[in-house]
């Protein structure tokens, strides 16, 4: 629990996954196994530089115990605590630094698949190790922001870094110019023969359908491809400096055309990735108005 000592297992790991990734396809198994291992360090490393019970199982009372400094009335020595895993780290760090972090839950999902599947069975895709890997460098760089680490993390393996991104960066332009001309394709197949009336009355009637509630929350947008109404699904958190409830999008989904786009696509869409402040409070079940927004101020 400790966030130095968290930092230097964290580059230690990472250097073994860069080096398991220059030996080759034969070692391809380690590189993504080592990378996740390092992205978990490092996301506890950030979460123990706030407080260490960040990075403890919150329903383990021992491990509480420890994580607070009161290990002495633990019935399990500091050994024995539980922590948390990729997955719960990363959501933790997410719900903290928001738009700081690139990499959401969504994305998250084949890096963790990939680290648990050679540490428990010896398997992982194998055409998609040089995404996991990105992505491990991509939520890797602004946890080294946030805890003050220079580039040095990184070791000889810098320009390899460098490069891994910028092959990433073009991969995803080059997608999504893909998804844009496959939903331009369906739009004119399915609308493109009717009268513009006609078309007119079957969008409305598209918007009309409710969202699709892929994630916490929707929003309408105008869809990039055919200008019809598509929808951003994302998550929202309270900006207690603005009193107000701020949505995060990740998603582009637009009924018209099909068109879905995620994560990185999503940022190279112009204003579509922003995050912006909503004109009303969504429906939280589980708030209480004066724990964090009175409804009075709206």
């Amino acid at each position: 629990m400790d966030s130095e000592r968290l930092k230097l297992s964290s580059r230690k790991w990472m250097f073994a996954a860069f080096t398991a990734l220059a030996e080759g396809p034969s070692s391809h198994d380690l590189a993504v196994h080592h990378a996740g291992i390092a992205a978990e360090h490092l996301l506890k490393s950030y979460l123990a530089s706030l407080h260490p019970a960040l990075v403890v199982e919150g329903k383990d009372f021992n491990s509480l115990l420890h994580a607070t400094g009161h290990g002495s009335h633990a019935s399990v020595p500091a050994e024995q605590v539980k922590t948390i895993g990729l997955a719960e780290a990363h959501a933790r760090a997410q719900k903290i630094l928001r738009k700081k972090m690139p990499v959401d839950q969504r994305a998250l999902g084949p890096l963790a698949n990939a680290r648990n599947g050679v540490a428990h069975s010896g398997m992982y895709d194998r055409s998609e190790v040089n995404a996991v890997f990105t992505t491990c460098l991509r939520l890797i760089d602004p946890l080294l922001v946030e805890l003050k680490i220079n580039t040095s993390y990184w070791g000889g393996y810098e320009s390899l870094h460098d490069r891994l991104l910028e092959e990433n960066v073009e991969a995803v332009r080059v997608r999504l110019e893909s998804k844009l001309a496959r939903a331009k394709d369906v739009f004119a197949e399915r609308h493109g023969h009717l009268a513009q009336k006609e078309r007119e009355l079957v969008l409305g009637a598209i918007a009309a359908v409710s969202s699709p509630g892929l994630i916490e929350h929707d929003e309408p947008a105008t869809c990039p491809a055919c200008d019809s109404q598509g929808w951003l699904s994302g998550d929202t958190h309270v900006d207690e400096d603005e009193w107000a409830v701020m949505f995060t999008p990740f998603v582009f989904a637009c009924p018209a055309c099909d068109l879905f786009v995620e994560h990185e696509e999503l940022e190279e869409l112009e204003g579509l990735a922003e995050e912006v402040k909503l004109d009303k409070l969504p429906n939280y079940a589980d708030w209480e108005p004066d724990e964090v927004l009175s409804r009075d101020r709206w």
